[in-house]
C-alpha cells in the first residue's frame, strides 16, 4: 500500500513496486488509507508523514492496532524529532524526501525476507534452544513472544528481530552494523543510528533502561548485549 498525496510520487512508487511484482493499492488520504489496511491487508505500507485529514503518525498508531505490516515512513522534513515520531509508533524504516526509488525497493525486499510476527511457529514445545531468559525476561523465539515477569510485551516484528539477534549469543557485543545486516539484511542502505531508535523502544517496553541496562547492555563505543536481567 501507498500512502502519498503527491500524486506523481504515488505514482513512480507504485510502479516501482509492480514492476517488482507487487499488488498495490494507493491512496493519498490518511482516513482512507486504515479503512482500505483492513480490507486488503497490505505486507508493506509505504507512508508519507503529511498527509490530509490524518498524518502519516496517526495512520500508523491505528495500523498498529491491527496489522503488522512493515512501515516504510516517508517525510519532507529531516528534523530528528519526525523520524522518532514517526518509528515510536511502529515504524519499520525511514526515508527523507527526495529519495531513489530504487534504495526503497531494496530496503522493502530486504525486508519481506524476514518474518511475519506469529509466523514460523513449531507444534513442538519449546525447548531450552527456541527459549531465551533474562532474569524476568523470558523470549519464545519461534513464537516470536516475549514476557516480562510473566506479562506479555507487544514488540513490532522490528523490535523483536532486534531483541532476538541480541539474545541469539548473549555475551558477543554486536555493533550497530552488526546489528542492520542481522536485523535489516546485508543490502540495507541508511543511517546505523536507526538501531539506536529500536533500542531505546525496546528498552521502555520492557521497562529497562540505558543506564540500568538489565535487558540490553550498551557498551560504549562499540554497540549493544544483553543483559543479565538482574
Amino acid at each position: 500500500m501507498v500512502v502519498e498525496d503527491e500524486t506523481s510520487l504515488a505514482d513512480l512508487v507504485a510502479a516501482y513496486l509492480e514492476r517488482d511484482g507487487f499488488e498495490v493499492t494507493v491512496t493519498g488520504d490518511g482516513s482512507d488509507a486504515v479503512d482500505l489496511a483492513r480490507q486488503v491487508d497490505p505486507d508493506v505500507v509505504v507512508l508519507d508523514l503529511g498527509l490530509p485529514n490524518l498524518d502519516g503518525v496517526e495512520v500508523c498508531r491505528r495500523l498498529r492496532i491491527f496489522s503488522d505490516a512493515y512501515v516504510v515512513m516517508l517525510t519532507a522534513r529531516a528534523e530528528e524529532v519526525d523520524t522518532l515520531i514517526g518509528l515510536s509508533v511502529g515504524a519499520d524504516d525511514y526515508m527523507t524526501k527526495p529519495f531513489s526509488p530504487r534504495e526503497l525497493m531494496a530496503r522493502i525486499q530486504a525486508m519481506l525476507r524476514r518474518p511475519r510476527t506469529g509466523a514460523a511457529r513449531s507444534a513442538e514445545p519449546v525447548t531450552a534452544t527456541q527459549s531465551r531468559v533474562f532474569g524476568d525476561l523470558a523470549i519464545d523465539v519461534v513464537g516470536r513472544e516475549v514476557a516480562v515477569g510473566g506479562v506479555p510485551v507487544a514488540l513490532t516484528r522490528t523490535e523483536f528481530d532486534v531483541l532476538a539477534a541480541l539474545a541469539r549469543d548473549p555475551g558477543v557485543v554486536l555493533t550497530r552494523a552488526q546489528l542492520i545486516e542481522a536485523v535489516w539484511g546485508p543490502t540495507w542502505i541508511g543511517d546505523e543510528h536507526l538501531v539506536d531508535v529500536h533500542v531505546g523502544h525496546l528498552r521502555r517496553k520492557l521497562g529497562d533502561d540505558a543506564v540500568e541496562g538489565r535487558y540490553v547492555r550498551t557498551v560504549r563505543g562499540v554497540g549493544y548485549r544483553m543483559g543479565s536481567g538482574s
